[in-house]
């Protein structure tokens, strides 16, 4: 089809292209041209990539995460099958966007109009400038561009520029209605100053200067939502605000994740598929006797009836223990084998001992051979990222809620890191740290009100926190360069909690590319106990010395992030497929100390000890 703009991988549609986000491809006839369109809701998944719900044949399943989302499944961002090498199916399902902003501009004459009154050919979906088209000779078009300027609000609305309304138009402008003529170009001026718009009929013209004022867009958002259709308006009383079309703060995913963990890893629940969420809703033992009677799931499974309902009762009991929590279940996986264990399953791990060199600072360091991760889209932010916890900013994927979620499956290799519990409570305790932490807090707490959000942060920030996020990020730098990822095919994952019931110090360093990129086994090996040593030993010795400092250490770099103490582009920052917390919460200085205060550092001992030998 002509009107087909392009590819996405299925990771985007998690992370950076879901439902809202805009994209931007490169379509059309005669070279082509820039298209922005928002990617609509999940509606049209259905509509556009049938069979629909979980009928489709693209579909995984996580017991664990869709307990914890209210789901019965997740549907996998369609993928045209493959009929022969090289050559896929025609009819397979696509994805659908909307085109947004339907400002656009010509790049030759600079006027700005509607998409319904710029020139298209059937079919194709880049429109041009007849005038300059014409112009031009031959058969030469044009294209038309998106503008630059879009509205958004908190709570995840879109709105297109109100640009006749910032021209401040004559009221005697003798050009009719909604076609009036608007040029935007720029001039001797540099910045926004030097933009000028203006309108051809009455001559009224206004720079952009301003426009990306906190008071520039008076009155409240208009509370649209094109990705889920023309009617699918509502109420908003926030403040809106302009930004620029391919803006960092415009799209923020809300991503859950679980991994994949016994009994849940293995070739049962494997067998039993989607027909878990019917014996999970089952009112009662004997409806999921009758079940397994009428599915015949005895014999698809291959194991007794009764065993096979005692194994059935005994997972369900497991999901709704009032007292869950999907981190502390995994850490126990990771945390309670002392051999190895899950040979062929989805969950197969070697754990050993911490090596005498970091045993006074490392419980015990597993070498994860095989995983898979389950990571579903709930919905996104604008403006700020998400928040820990309910958020009432985050914007829905669709109208009436389905009971499934987009999601994409990742199978790979990691390493796992205990800390000792004991070590991380006396140190977290020194009057130092907690003096040094607090004042990441209190700043952290006091651009949470800045920026008149309500309440108190929901994230609290721990010694334990910044430690061991620090931790993940400097391992995952040292890892890209040891055992042959990139930087970003390489993501952490936190067990970070100081309650009495979930005492988590941990983190696991694995693969999140969902190619096969993810199985090569050079990061497993760097777990081994010769060259984790290594690892440790050149990952703490790069975190001494920045490029930035002493800006760096001092903290001055992360003024723009409150949340984060000494780190920056050079030493800590990671990529945005790598880190679960946007790059927040982060101070190397908790891992190796200050100049001033080297005791500051939990691994400042150890640090001292490679100096001296």
């Amino acid at each position: 089809m002509r009107n087909e703009l392009g590819d996405v991988r299925r990771s985007q549609i998690i992370t950076t292209h879901g439902p809202g986000s805009i994209v931007d491809f490169r379509a059309g006839g005669y070279g082509g041209a820039g298209i922005s369109v928002v990617a609509a809701g999940l509606e049209e998944w259905d509509r556009w990539a049938p069979p629909p719900g979980l009928g489709n044949p693209q579909t995984v399943y996580e017991p664990r995460l869709q307990k914890q989302l209210g789901v019965d499944g997740f549907r996998l961002p369609p993928v045209a099958p493959q009929v022969a090498p090289g050559v896929y199916r025609s009819n397979a399902g696509k994805l659908v966007g909307v085109r947004f902003p339907r400002w656009l501009q010509c790049p030759h004459c600079h006027l700005i109009r509607q998409s319904r009154f710029w020139t298209e050919d059937a079919g194709d979906p880049a429109l041009y400038c007849a005038e300059c088209s014409e112009k031009a000779g031959g058969r030469n078009r044009i294209h038309v561009v998106p503008v630059r300027f879009i509205v958004i609000c908190e709570h995840g609305h879109l709105d297109e520029f109100p640009w006749d309304w910032w021209v401040r138009h004559d009221e005697k402008c003798p050009l009719p209605g909604r076609r009036k003529e608007l040029k935007l170009e720029g001039s001797a001026t540099a910045g926004l100053a030097g933009l000028i718009l203006s309108c051809l009929g009455c001559g009224a013209s206004r720079s952009m200067e301003g426009c990306f004022g906190p008071d520039a867009i008076p009155g409240q958002c208009q509370g649209r939502r094109p990705w889920l259709g023309t009617d699918a308006d509502e109420q908003c009383t926030t403040d809106a605000r302009v930004v620029q079309r391919g803006a960092s703060n415009l799209y923020f995913s809300v991503v859950e994740s679980a991994l994949d963990i016994p009994p849940w890893s293995d070739e049962l629940q494997k067998k039993i598929g989607l027909r878990w969420s019917m014996l999970e809703q089952a009112p009662d033992q004997v409806s999921r006797k009758l079940l397994i009677q009428a599915m015949r799931l005895a014999e698809i499974t291959g194991k007794p009836e009764n065993d096979l309902a005692a194994a059935i009762e005994e997972r369900i009991a497991r999901l709704r223990s009032p007292d869950r929590n999907l981190r502390w279940e995994e850490y126990q996986q990771f945390v309670q084998h002392t051999q190895p264990f899950g040979e062929n399953t989805e969950f197969e791990i070697r754990p050993a001992p911490a090596p005498p060199e970091l045993a006074s600072w490392l419980q015990s360091v597993t070498r994860a051979t095989r995983l898979r991760e389950v990571r579903a889209l709930r919905g996104f932010t604008r403006v700020f990222p998400p928040s820990a916890g309910d958020d009432a900013r985050v914007a829905k994927i669709s109208l009436n809620r389905p009971p499934w979620l987009p999601a994409v499956e990742n199978r790979g290799e990691g390493i796992f890191i205990q800390l000792r519990l004991d070590q991380v409570k006396r140190w977290e305790k020194k009057p130092i740290v907690i003096d040094h932490v607090a004042a990441v807090r209190k700043a952290y707490e006091r651009a949470w009100q800045e920026r008149g959000r309500p309440g108190a942060p929901p994230k609290t920030v721990t010694p334990r926190l910044l430690l061991i996020h620090s931790l993940a990020h400097a391992l995952i730098r040292q890892l890209s360069l040891s055992c042959g990822y990139s930087s970003a095919s390489l993501r952490e994952r936190l067990y970070i909690d100081v309650s009495s019931a979930w005492d988590m110090a941990g983190l696991l360093v694995f693969t999140s590319s969902p190619d096969a990129d993810g199985t090569l086994g050079g990061l497993a090996r760097q777990g081994e106990s010769a060259n984790i040593v290594r690892v440790f030993e050149d990952a703490l010795t790069s975190m001494t010395w920045c490029s930035s400092d002493p800006l760096c250490i001092e903290g001055v770099h992360a003024r723009s992030e409150p949340a984060n103490g000494a780190a920056c582009h050079a030493c800590l920052l990671a990529a945005e497929t790598s880190c679960e917390e946007f790059n927040a919460f982060l101070d190397r200085a908790l891992l190796v100390g200050t100049p001033a205060q080297p005791e500051l550092g939990f691994f400042e001992e150890y640090l001292r000890e490679l100096r001296s030998s």
